[in-house]
């Protein structure tokens, strides 16, 4: 049976290059990099070149890329590190409904400390409305913090517009750009953000190692207390490998962007006429939105969406229901609720997430398990 993987938004198979690169930090080199003696300082040569790949994937400087194990963490320092230093109770924080649950849980986390929140509403395109922001800030306002791309359905928020507004009222902004980071090219002075967190694991890094951008001249956010690591910006001994291997996938992610990016595209593109051609009673959910060129979010009327993945799975095929956060629960997509979709369409989509390994041919595999299995599974 052929396995095929149609789920690199939840995480992307460990490009071998990069694998090579990290083997050397596993076995021989394994200085601890805060050590002054010769093998802490290759480990600490290893990383600051791996901290300019990184910065120099996003055009930032390499004095501003803190180290994290992930994008989660990432998330929680920009949301929870600036709460800490600029805000009291009663201070507001801006963020969208449709934010990944470390946007969204440090948000609450914050709620339950007095801080309030806003969570702005989302069109049926999962686009925020930027009058709408505007409208929403007061003097009470310390951050905004809006994705770059959904997770779920791949579109791709008018960040730099709503960085502007942010700017002009003197208010940092953060967005979560560990979906987009590999897929679409990202440039923090054109964006203009303050903060901005990645994840390796997304564009073929391995898995424990994140970086949050944190643009010089802002007061750095901390989350975890301890040593003097990360100019004091992340205490703990680094994960020296894990960061050689980001910076390693930053570097190959930015020399194959562009085809890599047209070739998946591509993919989807022919997923999603097959789909329509092929079944009947389907809605693309975020079609018309500016879209990441790998996601594809489909919902099959009157298909309960574990079912069909659970028997896609059984066919050899990867693909998933929604967030892999949120794989958990049963409960609908919150990011389709907020996009105005039924409990129905909610409770019966599929997330399609290509990656530059696939191909056409497993594209077509998939449409004819498709065409077997959803009139079988409708009720």
């Amino acid at each position: 049976m052929k396995r095929i993987y149609f789920d690199n938004n939840a995480t992307t198979r460990l490009h071998p290059d990069v694998l090579e690169e990290m083997l050397p930090y596993l076995r021989d080199n394994y200085g601890n990099a805060s050590s002054i003696h010769w093998l802490g300082q290759e480990a600490r040569r290893a990383m600051d070149l791996a901290r300019e790949h990184v910065a120099g994937f996003i055009a930032a400087s390499p004095d501003e890329i803190v180290f994290t194990s992930g994008g989660t963490e990432a998330d929680n320092q920009a949301i929870l590190g600036i709460a800490n230093l600029l805000g009291k109770p009663g201070s507001r924080i801006i963020t969208t409904a449709v934010e990944h649950q470390a946007v969204l849980n440090s948000s609450r986390q914050l709620e339950k400390n007095g801080f309030r929140v806003t969570y702005l509403s989302v069109d049926s395109q999962c686009r925020i409305d930027l009058q709408a922001l505007a409208d929403s800030i007061d003097d009470d306002v310390i951050l905004i913090s809006v994705m770059l791309a959904n997770n779920e359905v791949g579109a791709i928020q008018p960040v730099r517009e709503a960085a502007q507004i942010a700017r002009s009222r003197g208010i940092l902004f953060h967005t979560d750009a560990v979906q987009a980071a590999g897929k679409i090219p990202l440039d923090v002075r054109c964006l203009g953000v303050d903060l901005l967190s990645m994840s390796a694991h997304k564009f073929h890094g391995p898995k424990g190692c994140g970086a949050l951008f944190v643009r010089s001249g802002v007061h750095g956010p901390v989350l975890i207390h301890g040593g003097h690591q990360e100019r004091n910006g992340r205490a703990g001994t680094e994960n020296v490998a894990a960061i050689v291997g980001f910076g390693q996938a930053c570097r190959f992610a930015g020399l194959g962007l562009e085809e890599n990016s047209r070739l998946t595209e591509s993919l989807r593109d022919r997923m999603e006429k097959g789909i329509v051609e092929r079944v009947s009673r389907v809605k693309i959910n975020g079609r018309k939105a500016h879209r990441l060129p790998n996601t594809l979010n489909v919902s099959f009327e009157g298909v309960d969406n574990q079912m069909l993945a659970m028997n896609l799975d059984l066919m050899g095929i990867a693909v998933s229901t929604g967030s892999a956060c949120q794989s958990e629960t049963r409960e609908p997509s919150y990011v389709l609720s907020a996009m105005g979709c039924t409990v129905d369409q909610a409770s019966s989509c599929i997330r399609f997430s290509l990656g530059s390994d696939n191909t056409a041919e497993e594209v077509d595999i998939v449409l004819e398990a498709l065409t077997e299995l959803v009139e079988g599974l409708r009720h």
